[in-house]
């Protein structure tokens, strides 16, 4: 190729990527919905958008490496701590029956369907139990399951990533293995790779410690350094042994993310999306590999295997992993029904299968065109069907805004009567013992935990917050808390108004109200008799009052900010705050 198709193919990789993630955002769909066909497409229709002959043999150990970054990320992301009440106990048994189970399906109906070898077969099914987080995340936020659903199922995901991950790995290097020696050296060739592994992710996680913690790097620095030391451990790994590199990463992410000794954000603005960035190049440059001549004979056979997947061993899965284990019928039949296949089955689909298919096993060729396959089934039933499926079951939480509200003055306890009153259930949490004594005389719900990020982080009812708003007097603990709360939730979150000065100019938050409404001038009014109240829109904000929030007619709450004030329409409810009607008379 020329240097100018070289260009034009990178350019067009990248736009596809990017271009997909952002429409797949704004329709409110998974992003694999829009980057498996653009990367398809564009390899069927184009000359230039062909990964293999762009970078040639570079192409497959760049997939391993960027696959170690996502799993890494993956395993960072995974704090077992933070699992509560029941999930605790259906999530590893979702794992554990279900790793198995699938497994054994998937390999059993492959050979037959698909006319694989037995070491292809068995790839396929170690491939095909990966979910992840990167596609039931965004159904999850399209659906608005119960918050028990909501954190089993977004758990699971997690989890299943890195456990695929390794599961994938073990599985590759036993069926190169197989042909070389019985039972003892498939065992001898397992151990050899998780013993590489565990022992590039102890220098990782000691080089990590030293960057980390001993040097305090800032959040650049320290991006750069996590990235430079997982994708150096994973390609010193891939040397010695291939594809151990997968197992350093995902278990050098899950010590970092886990162990009390790092103090990593929840939330890394740099690092997630160079992480979002890889997912879409690498998604547009597998499928890509993909031909229409590969899916010629296989798309019926896949299409088999998926709707066993689909209609038999996930609702087999589902029930056996909820058994007794205080569930709803319906929230049983829902996890049964979400299984969508994501990054790691493509990624891993294409490492192992192109290696099992230069080492002469049978039928490994087929691996990544049916994972793209099944990848693209699963993700369009479940898209097209997990909503109307979930409100047949009775398992969606209302549409009802549901704000956390931080702080305990008289008048923000008014404020979250008042909200109650309209149909609303706000969460209250205060900093002071004595405001919390009063919110719960109030018969208002209080968040659990003594911290403010405890009480973000325990219990499961925290996944139904739609919005948080800071309220309380102390601006710096408002600043502070909205980079903490910002940190630990994708909510939107808003604070009052600094009653002296900026506090920090760049927060991840919006600020609340008209200007000059700061604390102490809401106090004030409220003291000398001012009242928040409710009224039924006519398309106009009363005089003599001031717009605090919108709700409409669904119950979405839309608070009135410095920069946007809500635009009231005949059936919304207006929260405003005047004088009292004693006054008013």
């Amino acid at each position: 190729m020329s240097t100018d198709q070289i260009l034009w193919g990178i350019g067009l990789i990248m736009v596809l990527a990017v271009g997909s993630q952002v429409l797949a955002s704004r329709l409110h769909v998974p992003a694999l919905i829009i980057l498996l066909p653009a990367g398809f497409g564009a390899g069927a229709l184009t000359e230039v958008v062909n990964p293999q002959l762009l970078l040639g043999a570079a192409f497959q150990p760049l997939v391993s490496l960027a696959v170690a970054v996502i799993l890494y990320d993956s395993g960072l992301a995974l704090e077992w701590g933070k699992v509560q009440g029941r999930a605790r106990r259906v999530v590893p048994r979702l794992v554990i029956w279900g790793v198995p189970i699938t497994m054994a399906f998937a390999a059993v109906l492959a050979g037959p369907l698909l006319g694989m070898s037995a070491g292809a077969a068995v790839m396929t099914g170690a491939i095909l139990v990966v979910s992840g987080p990167t596609v039931v995340g965004p159904l999850l936020r399209f659906v608005r399951p119960t918050d028990r659903l909501q954190q089993t199922l977004s758990w699971e995901g997690s989890l299943i990533d890195p456990v695929g991950g390794v599961l994938g790995a073990v599985v590759f290097h036993a069926v190169l293995a197989s042909s070389q020696g019985g039972p003892g050296a498939l065992l001898g060739q397992f151990l050899l790779s998780v013993g590489i592994g565990a022992a590039g992710a102890v220098v990782g996680v000691a080089v990590l410690w030293f960057c980390l913690c001993k040097l305090d790097l800032d959040d650049v620095l320290g991006t750069a350094v996590q990235l430079a030391c997982v994708v150096g451990i994973a390609a010193v790994c891939d040397i010695v042994r291939d594809d151990a590199g997968l197992i350093a990463a995902i278990l050098t992410g899950l010590a970092v993310g886990n162990l009390r000794t790092f103090d990593i954000p929840a939330r890394r603005p740099f690092f997630e999306t160079l992480v979002q960035l890889t997912i879409g190049v690498l998604f547009v440059s597998i499928s890509a590999t993909v031909t229409p001549q590969s899916l010629h004979n296989l798309l019926l056979p896949a299409l088999g295997l998926v709707a066993a997947l689909v209609v038999v061993v996930r609702p087999l899965v589902a029930f056996l992993a909820t058994i007794r284990t205080g569930l709803t019928r319906g929230e049983r039949a829902f996890i049964g029904w979400m299984a969508p296949r994501g990054i790691v089955a493509a990624a891993t689909a294409s490492t192992f299968g192109a290696e099992l298919a230069a080492g002469g096993i049978g039928g490994a060729s087929e691996i990544l065109p049916v994972a793209f396959l099944g990848i693209v089934a699963t993700v369009a039933i479940y898209g097209l069907t997990a909503v109307p499926v979930a409100k047949w079951l009775g398992v969606t939480r209302p549409a009802r805004s549901r704000p956390l509200m931080v702080g305990g003055d008289p008048w923000v306890i008014d404020l979250a009567c008042v909200l109650r009153t309209a149909g609303l259930e706000p969460l209250m949490w205060a900093p002071s013992e004595y405001q919390r004594t009063q919110l719960e005389q109030a018969a208002l719900e209080l968040a659990p935990g003594e911290m403010l990020a405890s009480a973000i982080s325990q219990g499961t009812e925290m996944e139904g917050v739609t919005a948080v708003l800071l309220l309380t007097d102390e601006d710096h603990f408002n600043s502070l808390a909205a980079t903490t709360v910002a940190g630990r939730s994708d909510v939107p979150v808003y604070l009052l108004e600094p009653s002296s000065g900026t506090v920090a100019p760049y927060l991840p938050a919006e600020t609340l109200f008209a200007s000059p409404l700061t604390h102490p001038a809401l106090a004030a009014r409220y003291k000398t008799g001012a009242r928040i109240t409710t009224q039924p829109s006519d398309g106009e904000v009363p005089p003599a009052t001031d717009l605090l929030f919108l709700i409409k007619p669904e119950g979405t709450l839309i608070p009135a900010t410095t920069d946007r004030l809500p635009d009231p329409q005949p059936g919304d409810t207006l929260v405003v705050l005047g004088p009292s009607e004693e006054a008013t008379r």
